[in-house]
């Protein structure tokens, strides 16, 4: 029998058995494969410890806002299909095609630029692939992983 959880990365009421996963005891479950993925990679950033609640717990949210780079300026409707794509996943607050460029606000506690670059290769929209823009993805990925790692909840130590 199947009841309703939230959802602990986009906070969305769903049911018990959609993307579930059993977690330290707890069964968790997702609106979407992103948001169960997102918990599985820093389940810390979602699930506190006593003393020490997770971000979204507090109601934290951590904007960005990127500059992708494409290999070719889009046409219309292929700037339609990038801004859908983009929007489906959660955490999405904008998109904005401006040529070659793309100009994504999300929050990084619900999506990843390394996510967002998936969805723009699904609608068959290019990433520039000179090395300085394989450089600089690589930092960014290396970026958001460290300010990930810095804001996940811990267990803290006692001391007697």
């Amino acid at each position: 029998m199947s009841h309703k959880l939230k959802d602990v990365v986009c906070s969305m009421e769903v049911d018990s058995n959609s993307f579930a996963y059993d977690y330290m005891g707890t069964r968790y479950a997702f609106c979407s494969a992103q948001c169960r993925e997102r918990f599985l990679t820093h389940p810390h950033l979602y699930v506190g410890h006593p003393g020490d609640p997770a971000p979204k717990q507090q109601g934290r949210v951590v904007l960005k806002q990127r500059v992708f780079k494409l290999d070719a300026a889009l046409g219309p409707a292929q700037a339609h299909t990038l801004i859908n794509h983009v929007h489906a996943l959660m955490g999405v607050e904008s998109v904005d095609v401006r040529g070659a460029k793309v100009v994504v606000g999300y929050d990084l506690l619900q999506v990843t630029a390394e996510q967002i670059e998936a969805a723009f290769e699904a609608a068959k929209a290019h990433l520039a692939d000179g090395w300085a823009a394989r450089l600089r993805r690589g930092f960014v990925h290396y970026s958001e992983e460290c300010e990930i790692g810095h804001l996940q909840a811990t267990r803290r130590s006692s001391c007697h």
